[in-house]
């Protein structure tokens, strides 16, 4: 399926959502991580849904050929050759739904080099993070932040204490709007311990279905319900990774991954719907 056409699709079911206190016309896309030819104005924006582009990625590591930690300052690893300040401008002028959000962390810095989450400590961690990234989000145009760290080298109650602290100062400063988190399976211990101590500052979670095995239509209703309870009164996401280089797990859309959204839909619990592209 083209990416227009699953967009589509995705705008198509998002328009019909009956918007009760789960259902939401929320569509989020991760952009900037995979690819140098990627255009804001490339994207078909839907005026009816609520539309975040999320810039892949934020990292506090150093740029260079030989990356290392640099203790919550964080330097741009998106593409910004198409995802300027003045592409972001252009577009939230013309289009009102849209927002943008910055992603912190990732998989990779660069190639097989891991992004570790680690703090030298939790009081210098946050005040680094809170300076570099309230300039970022300035000069951006940012609205939000998405915290998507998957290597540790530090506790989970560390973890949460830093981006629990990170997210709240942001928010009180006004430099944010909202926040979310990108969690799956294998990392679940890190990012429950922050929902428990700070969920009430975090907006949406991004869980990363598409890190799953392959999945069918009854498994990810299922693995959706696993997840809503894991993060009570939050707002979760639907997801697929589309694109050549996905890995195929999860539901995709040609599998199925819109009946089981239509499904999630008529139950009330469906939070939206968000793209990982991997070109």
């Amino acid at each position: 399926m083209e990416f227009c056409n699953i967009l589509s699709a995705t705008f198509f079911l998002l328009l019909f959502l009956k918007c009760n206190a789960a259902n939401s016309k929320l569509f989020r896309e991760y952009i900037g991580a995979e690819s140098e030819s990627v255009k804001l104005s490339d994207v078909p924006i839907n005026s009816s849904v609520e539309f975040h582009f999320i810039l892949a990625f934020a990292i506090d590591y150093t740029n260079d050929n030989n990356p290392s930690p640099t203790n919550g300052k964080f330097n741009i690893f998106w593409e910004t050759k198409n995802l300027g300040p003045g592409q972001i401008a252009s577009i939230k002028s013309s289009n009102s739904n849209v927002k943008i959000a910055v992603s912190l962390g990732g998989d990779s810095v660069v190639g097989d080099d891991k992004a570790f989450f680690a703090p030298e400590s939790t009081v210098s961690w946050v005040q680094n993070a809170v300076s570099s990234l309230t300039d970022m989000i300035n000069e951006y145009h940012i609205d939000g932040i998405d915290i998507d760290y998957e290597h540790f080298r530090t506790s989970p109650e560390i973890f949460a204490e830093c981006i629990g602290q990170l997210i709240t100062r942001l928010k009180k400063s006004g430099t944010i709007s909202f926040a979310s988190i990108a969690p799956f399976e294998e990392i679940q211990s890190h990012y429950l311990a922050l929902w428990r101590k700070y969920g009430h500052v975090i907006d949406y979670v991004n869980f990363q279905f598409y890190a799953y095995d392959k999945l069918s239509v009854s498994e990810f209703v299922r693995n959706f319900n696993v997840q809503a309870s894991n993060y009570g009164g939050g707002q979760l996401l639907g997801s697929f990774e589309s694109g050549g280089g996905g890995g195929g797990g999860g539901l995709r859309p040609d599998d199925g991954f819109f009946y089981a959204c239509n499904e999630l839909k008529d139950q009330g619990k469906l939070g939206g719907i968000f793209i990982y592209m991997v070109c």
